[in-house]
């Protein structure tokens, strides 16, 4: 499990799903800023946070919950 967590600067949202990750202890994660690269704009835009794992492509968008984000991090 190769986890992204795609974000915006100054994200209110982004810094909730932050404070979650770390209440249910998810493995490591990078952290990836969409501002600024178009690519990721055009397919993340209003939908951050997103979690995805890269490993399979799985992707978990906002909002979540921590049974939710619990359950998305053990279906892989």
């Amino acid at each position: 499990m190769r986890l992204v967590l795609f974000q915006r600067d100054d994200c209110q949202l982004c810094d909730q799903a932050l404070s979650l990750l770390a209440q249910v202890r998810a493995p490591a994660f990078e952290s990836v800023f969409i501002d600024g690269d178009a690519a990721l704009e055009a397919r993340y835009g209003v939908r951050v946070p997103v979690l995805r794992d890269e490993g399979d492509g799985r992707e978990l968008g906002w909002p979540f919950d921590p049974p939710l984000l619990r359950a998305w991090l053990g279906g892989a």
